[in-house]
């Protein structure tokens, strides 16, 4: 029996009512090169707050990234599978690459908000005039997630770094997943790999 009044409509994925409530999506974009334990952090925390999230690993045409965007994209579909088996609303995260604006790239799969990551005072002037660009641009309002404060000072920048450097990547664990040192071990060690002649100053986006 349907009250009276009641708008309803009939969809192939299912029957909807004006008094349902509207999915949100947020796009959590960046470059993730390579993806770190602090972002997995905030796309566990971000779980609680979006029915949605989708992880969009972008392509900056300005800089050589470490890891080629089918690497990246591998990399970060795998460790959110993994982090599903311990956070089941990570079930509702999916990993997607992408080309072009970050605002087009959300506005193309529905997205209601930019997600971000604030790891320290630095971060906080860079966002909020990024986000405010954002909102100017194209009318998306951005979240900022707090990771963990053991996150607050780690850099996919830096990490690239001392893989340039030839560092202990020892020094990582903790800070990215064992899977990705091994692909960090994997790059230190080829010597086509010209790490040293890379730009090593921050990432587009997220770090």
């Amino acid at each position: 029996m349907i009250p009276s009044g009641l708008v309803v409509w009939k969809t192939r994925r299912g029957v909807y009512n004006q008094g349902m409530t509207k999915t949100h999506m947020a796009l959590y974009a960046g470059s993730f090169d390579p993806i770190t334990n602090g972002h997995l952090d905030v796309i566990r925390r971000a779980c609680r707050l979006f029915d949605e999230i989708v992880v969009g690993v972008g392509q900056n045409p300005d800089k050589r990234c470490l890891f080629s965007i089918e690497e990246r994209t591998a990399m970060a579909s795998e460790l959110v599978h993994e982090l599903s088996k311990d956070c089941p609303e990570a079930s509702r995260v999916r990993v997607e690459s992408y080309e072009g604006l970050t605002v087009e790239f959300a506005r193309s799969i529905g997205a209601t908000a930019l997600l971000r990551g604030l790891r320290n005072a630095t971060d906080t002037a860079t966002e909020c005039q990024l986000a405010l660009a954002n909102r100017h641009v194209a009318d998306i309002e951005t979240v900022f997630i707090l990771p963990s404060q053991e996150f607050g000072f780690t850099s996919s920048s830096l990490i690239r770094q001392i893989v340039a450097l030839g560092g202990d990547l020892k020094t990582l664990e903790g800070v990215v997943p064992p899977t990705v040192i091994e692909r960090l071990a994997a790059a230190q060690s080829d010597a086509a790999n010209t790490l040293s002649g890379r730009e090593m100053e921050g990432t587009w986006g997220v770090d």
